[in-house]
């Protein structure tokens, strides 16, 4: 593909704004490449020694709300010689007409070409976002493979959950980072600013050596990878002396010093997400066997009552948000949310302001909760995750939450004025029959009948949403096979059958599921090892963007693809994705330490096959996962004894604000 025309890094300062504006009245949704938002930061790059474009591969409706950039943009562009600027995946017809014109990648808030920064970072929630990046770095005139790249391009840097296997993106990156950014971000930009300072020695193979050498940040070309006969890896090495032999993931300890964000950014177009996010705590230890999340940001880290309290005031103050989303893996689990959500709710009660959980296990939502999250009568949805529909795979999944439980907690949510709650299961799950899949019609009709019961109304809903089930690294189920698409459809059919069975209480209940294909993709990208790097690009070149969204997916074009490419290395679609895993198998990112110790991730999908619930580890003694010895710390709970009282009275704004001391 051709790549824009670009000026020379000397001319940065430069803004394509000119080339840009004339081209967005034939775009859809102009606004949203347009910048300038409450919260932008824009800083002269001149005064500037390290310079950051950041990326969330999605379009800026998905990109802006990211939490993790918005943080990583906040903090370092409170460095008085770092800017850092914000860029997003430009929509099909804006990148035809870039091309046409010669308008590169750029950033959203000056306006600048992304080929000028030093440092290009991309936070990867999904792998189905790695088009969109081969697409911006084309744009920007960069090379596509790391090993074309001179010391005239930015350094690419892959970071975010799906950064815990790089392999796949491993010949268009230069660097990973695994782990939390706050920190690591510093520490490069210190690398750089350094770097910079003695001239450029080395040029860009220095600077790579330079952040290798931190033991934190990856850099894929100074290993090398060897197979088998059979397709499997052989071995992962350094192929220099001066590299680590293993990466180890970045873990922020204490949240309480990183407040961010502080002043959230205030979109100019709709988007997913329009509230003020606080993070209240990281880390989960309720051990669910198919998330990734839980496992990779082990140990648990509370962020205290009083700090959350003073950063809902001021991100308000700022922002003008009208909801307050306290957001972790199983928000509900705080030590301290009880006083956390009345201390809020209390201190907003007669505003506009409400408060949402956007994940609330069922088995931590209780009455109390209920009330203080209703308590200004604007009622946010109510999300329940069962995740599986019969006991028996709950058990396997070390999903702890009975039948008993779920009605039990929706009831107590319809009884509190809720009128529809959504409830999320998976489908392709281990061991999965079709048996349990139908549980999950009969656990809503259930769910229905109790809340007509509890609220003697008919005016009842619940959504059942399914998600395909994708094995991810680092888990017990790294090892597992995935189900073909065609069964899972099947099974997706007969449920919404199932469903349907009882007209009456049928038509109180929504449907809405993802079929097998694109979860299948997931999985090769979830999964694979550069040589998926060959799909990949040639997905890319044949139109693949935008691959999470369903309208632009093609699986057709994913399949072709492998099957163009994989032969090549004796491996194919199948083998990546439908195949289980041995336990003495060389997995990708064995050489990539998440801290969790691997014989005690196989001993799980062991405990798993055999039906055994392991406890949660916050509260019984430890398991020996591996995280807290190799972190050198123990899980952080609370409570602090604190509360967010005593309130002061209205602030100017008319919301009650909380004094400055905030002991009890």
């Amino acid at each position: 593909m051709s790549a824009p025309s670009l000026t020379p890094r000397a001319a940065a300062t430069n803004s394509v704004w000119p080339q840009l504006e004339p081209l967005l009245p034939q775009v859809s949704k102009p606004i949203q490449y347009v910048g300038g938002e409450l919260g932008a930061v824009t800083k002269d790059w001149d005064a500037a020694a390290v310079r950051w474009a950041l990326m969330y591969p999605d379009a800026y409706e998905v990109g802006l709300p990211n939490q993790g950039v918005q943080i990583l943009y906040e903090v370092l562009n409170e460095l008085p010689d770092t800017l850092a600027e914000r860029t997003y995946a430009v929509w099909p017809d804006l990148e035809n007409l870039m091309r046409t014109h010669g308008v590169p990648q750029f950033t959203v808030d000056a306006h600048r070409s992304v080929r000028n920064f030093d440092v290009f970072g991309l936070s990867f929630s999904t792998e189905l976002g790695y088009t969109n990046m081969l697409t911006a770095i084309d744009l920007a005139g960069i090379p596509l493979l790391a090993a074309d790249r001179t010391d005239a391009d930015p350094v690419i840097v892959a970071g975010g959950h799906a950064a815990f296997n790089p392999e796949p993106i491993a010949d268009f990156i230069d660097a990973a980072v695994l782990g939390d950014g706050e920190e690591a971000v510093l520490e490069i930009t210190a690398i750089v600013r350094e770097w910079k300072a003695e001239g450029s020695p080395g040029g860009r193979d220095e600077l790579l050596l330079r952040l290798a050498r931190t033991e934190s940040v990856y850099v894929p070309r100074f290993y090398d990878v060897d197979y088998l006969p059979d397709g499997r890896i052989q071995r992962v090495v350094p192929n220099r002396a001066d590299v680590p032999f293993r990466v180890h993931k970045r873990t922020t300890m204490d949240l309480d010093a990183w407040p961010y964000p502080k002043k959230p950014l205030v979109p100019l177009a709709e988007t997913v997400h329009e509230r003020y996010a606080v993070e209240i705590f990281r880390g989960c230890t309720r051990g669910c066997r198919f998330c990734q999340a839980g496992m990779i940001t082990r140990p648990v880290r509370e962020r205290s009552i009083t700090t959350v309290g003073q950063m809902v005031r001021e991100g308000l103050e700022f922002s003008g948000f009208s909801e307050v989303g306290l957001l972790s893996l199983s928000s509900a689990d705080h030590s301290e949310i009880g006083d956390m959500c009345s201390g809020l709710a209390q201190q907003y009660e007669g505003t506009n302001v409400s408060l949402s959980l956007p994940s609330t296990r069922v088995d931590a939502f209780n009455i109390d909760l209920a009330q203080e999250l209703s308590r200004n009568g604007r009622r946010t949805g109510l999300t329940f995750a069962p995740e599986g529909g019969s006991e028996r795979i709950r058990k396997v999944i070390n999903k702890m939450v009975s039948k008993e439980d779920l009605i039990r907690t929706v009831v107590t949510a319809y009884s509190n004025g809720w009128r529809q709650v959504k409830l999320y299961f998976m489908c392709g799950l281990p061991t999965e029959t079709d048996e349990d899949v139908l549980e999950i019609a009969e656990m809503a009709h259930e769910v229905i009948r109790a809340g007509r019961a509890a609220t003697g109304s008919k005016d009842i809903r619940c959504t059942v949403s399914i998600g395909g089930f994708v094995p991810k690294p680092h888990t017990p189920f790294q090892w597992a096979a995935m189900e073909r698409p065609e069964v899972i459809d099947h099974r997706l059919k007969i449920l919404k059958q199932a469903i349907n069975s009882d007209r009456s209480l049928g038509r109180a209940i929504g449907y809405r599921y993802h079929d097998g294909e694109p979860s299948l993709i997931e999985g090769l990208l979830s999964r694979g090892d550069r040589r998926v790097g060959s799909v990949i690009r040639k997905v890319w070149e044949n139109g693949g963007r935008f691959d999470g969204w369903s309208e632009h997916f093609s699986y057709q074009r994913w399949v072709d693809a492998a099957a163009e490419t994989l032969p090549a290395f004796g491996v194919d679609l199948d083998w990546y994705t439908t195949r289980q895993r041995e336990e003495l198998e060389v997995l990708p990112w064995d050489h990539l330490d998440s801290g969790l110790d691997k014989d005690w991730l196989w001993q799980d999908w062991q405990d798993s096959v055999s039906e055994f619930e392991q406890d949660d580890c916050r509260w019984t003694p430890c398991f020996d996962c591996g995280v807290c010895p190799s972190m050198d710390t123990e899980i952080q709970i609370g409570p602090t004894g604190k509360k967010l009282l005593p309130l002061t009275p209205l602030g100017g704004n008319g919301m009650k604000v909380p004094a400055s001391d905030h002991s009890a």
